[in-house]
Parts: C-alpha cells; sequence; structure tokens
C-alpha cells in the first residue's frame, strides 16, 4: 500500500478498501499452490508490506521467501530484515524463481511502467506468476491521483497493451469495484469542482465502524463477481505468467 495513505490514519487490517481489496490476490495464490509447492512472492512497491505480509500469515509454509521492494526503504530498515524470511530491499532480486510478483497500485506511479515491467521479467528464471491492480478510467481522475503522484489509469484495453509489450501472459483481465463505481465517480466530480483543491492528501480516509462495515460487505461481494466484470470498475486487474 501507499505510504502516503497512512498519513490520513487508514488503518489496512480493518480498512474495508484494503480489506476487500486482499481477497482476489489470496484467492489467486490459493489457486496457484494447488499447483506449485511453494512460492515466492516479490512485492515490488510493498510500502509497509502489507499484502505480501497476509500472504505469508495465510500460507505459511508455502510461502518461501517474501521480498519487499520498495525505493523508500532506509539501510535500517533493510539491514534489520536482512537474510530472514520477509525481506527488505530496494531493487528486484536479480534472480526470480517459482515466484509470484505482486505489484498492487504500482505502474501508474511510473513514468515508463514498461520498463518496470521488463525488468523483472530480465530477472525471471523458469516459470513465475504475476497479479497486478492499477487505478481504472481516467475519468476517477483527481485530487486523490494529484496527491498519490500518478501518471496514469488504465482500462482494460491499456493494461493488457502495456503487459502484451512486455511479453507477460495474460491469463485473465478484469475490474473491481464495479458496484462502486458510480458513487466514486460522483464524489471525484464534485471533488474536482473545488475551488481551493488540497493536492496534497489522497482521498482515502478512514470511517465509522458501521460505515466501514457496509463498505466492507458490498465491497467484498463485489469481489465475489469481479472476474466477470469486464465494463467498469475503480480498479483494474491482471493475472498471469511472466
Amino acid at each position: 500500500m501507499d505510504l502516503r495513505e497512512l498519513e490520513n490514519g487508514v488503518n489496512p487490517d480493518n480498512h474495508w478498501y484494503y480489506q476487500s481489496k486482499i481477497q482476489p490476490l489470496i484467492a489467486y495464490t490459493r489457486n496457484l499452490l494447488q499447483r506449485v509447492p511453494e512460492l515466492t512472492i516479490i512485492d515490488v512497491g510493498s510500502g509497509s508490506g502489507f499484502f505480501a505480509i497476509n500472504l505469508e500469515k495465510a500460507f505459511g509454509d508455502k510461502i518461501k521467501k517474501v521480498c519487499l521492494v520498495d525505493i523508500n526503504y532506509t539501510p535500517d530498515e533493510i539491514a534489520a530484515t536482512q537474510g530472514k524470511k520477509i525481506e527488505k530491499m530496494t531493487h528486484i532480486p536479480q534472480r526470480i524463481e517459482h515466484g509470484l510478483v505482486v505489484m498492487m497500485d504500482v505502474l501508474e506511479h511510473l513514468e515508463d511502467d514498461l520498463k518496470m515491467l521488463q525488468d523483472i521479467k530480465a530477472n525471471c528464471t523458469g516459470k513465475n506468476h504475476f497479479f497486478i491492480t492499477v487505478p481504472a478510467f481516467y475519468s476517477l481522475w483527481s485530487n486523490h491521483d494529484v496527491a498519490l503522484g500518478h501518471y496514469r489509469r488504465y482500462k482494460i484495453n491499456t493494461l493488457r497493451g502495456v503487459l502484451n509489450k512486455a511479453n507477460y501472459s495474460i491469463n485473465r483481465c478484469y475490474y473491481l469495484y464495479g458496484s462502486l463505481f458510480p458513487m466514486i465517480w460522483t464524489f471525484r466530480k464534485l471533488d474536482n469542482l473545488k475551488k481551493n483543491k488540497d493536492t496534497s492528501k489522497s482521498n482515502m480516509q478512514s470511517f465509522s465502524p458501521f460505515v466501514n462495515n457496509i463498505l466492507y460487505r458490498i465491497s467484498s461481494l463485489d469481489m465475489k463477481m469481479a472476474s466477470a466484470n469486464k465494463l467498469c470498475g475503480v480498479t483494474c486487474l491482471a493475472e498471469g505468467e511472466i
């Protein structure tokens, strides 16, 4: 997750957005582990490490190694985890084998998203897998994107396009949060009309337990049907092989 969202008091351990968004990742990993004995998780742009760390918690010994890759980690953070099962680093591992490369809302932060995908592929040996999410639809562009340093938002065809250029094999590509799209579209449009815009903070915020629970229930139901959603959503997802 983006560390800047923590500054808004967002706790991914109970926030509806992160608790629902991790569901398709867990389901995908569970499916992979029915076909392979173990996986190494390479979480690129990992930030707090929420997604990869929770995969390790969910699957235990079936996760051989977790590499948290983020350019913002300090030398002390890296030294404290060196050689451990969950290890922080600033560069993609030189050799990726039996890996699941996870990129949760990362590509939109990169001026050259294709180069990152190519760099990862160049370090892959044998059969590896990927799970990628990106923000969807330019119609949702707002101060939230500016605050988080986004270069772009994607549709299925644009995400497929850059993955194809990088020679990634796509199994599925679809949208998440289709049920919330109208509400978020309206909120973003109203936000864009504000004269004195605060572009220093994202729209991600905490809610009361009651509202948080409602949003979690709606988005969890959305996740169960998401793989069939090729129409619209707040997030675009792709999964497949490298």
